[in-house]
C-alpha cells in the first residue's frame, strides 16, 4: 500500500467479533509507525473503539452507535472527529448516533453515509442528514458543518470545506431561496451547480 502510494489511511474494524480492542491497538500502532493516517471503525454494536481512536490518535472514529457517555466525554477531549453514519442506522434499522449528545459535549461531529451494498445501500448523504438531524435535533448550521468544513476535517483536509479566501474552491449550488430549504425539504432538493477548483463541471 505504502510502496505503490494507494492509500495514505488506514481503518480497522473495533467490535466484538471482529478484532478486539488489544489487537486493534496493536495494529494501529504498526500502522502510524509506517506512516499512515489512522481511522477507527467505532462503537458501531458495542463500546470500545472510541478508546482505541483517542488513545490512538486517530483522524476520526466512524459510527459510534453504541457510544458511552464516558466515550462521547473521551471524544470531546480529543482532536479525533466524531463521524456518524445515519445511513447504516437506516440500512440495519438500528438507532441513530448520539449526534446531539456528541455536540452538546464539545465534539467535532461530521456526518457521512457509510455507502456500501451490506448495510447502508442507499447513499443520499442529504437525505440521511435530514433525517437524521431531525431525530437528533439538529440544526440546519449543524446539518451543514457537519457534511461540509467538519467532514473535511475527519479527512484531514484543512484547505477545504469553507467559503473562504485561500480555500479550495469545490462548491455546489441549490435551486432555493432560503438554504433551510435543503434540509426542510429532506433531501428532496438536488444540486443544480457543481464546481470543482473553481470551475464549473455540472
Amino acid at each position: 500500500l505504502k510502496e505503490k502510494d494507494l492509500t495514505n489511511r488506514i481503518d480497522i474494524f473495533t467490535e466484538d467479533g471482529a478484532f478486539d480492542t488489544n489487537l486493534s491497538a496493536k495494529y494501529l500502532a504498526q500502522a502510524k509507525e509506517a506512516g499512515f493516517e489512522i481511522t477507527v471503525h467505532a462503537d458501531q454494536f458495542t463500546s470500545g473503539g472510541t478508546q482505541v481512536a483517542v488513545e490512538a490518535g486517530a483522524v476520526s472514529a466512524d459510527h459510534l452507535e453504541a457510544t458511552s457517555d464516558e466515550d462521547v466525554k473521551l471524544l470531546a477531549n480529543s482532536e479525533t472527529v466524531a463521524t456518524v453514519l445515519p445511513g447504516a442506522s437506516l440500512g440495519l434499522g438500528m438507532h441513530y448516533s448520539p449526534a446531539r449528545k456528541l455536540l452538546d459535549a464539545g465534539c467535532c461531529l461530521a456526518i457521512a453515509t457509510d455507502w456500501n451494498p451490506g448495510s447502508a445501500p442507499m447513499g443520499d448523504l442529504l437525505i440521511q442528514t435530514a433525517l437524521m438531524g431531525a431525530a437528533e435535533k439538529l440544526s440546519i448550521p449543524e446539518c451543514i458543518a457537519g457534511i461540509t468544513f467538519r467532514a473535511a476535517k475527519a479527512l484531514n483536509l484543512s484547505d477545504r470545506g469553507r467559503i473562504k479566501t485561500g480555500q479550495i474552491a469545490d462548491l455546489i449550488s441549490f435551486p432555493v431561496n432560503d438554504h433551510r430549504e435543503i434540509f426542510y425539504q429532506q433531501g428532496k432538493i438536488k444540486p443544480d451547480g457543481v464546481w470543482k477548483n473553481g470551475t464549473r463541471v455540472v
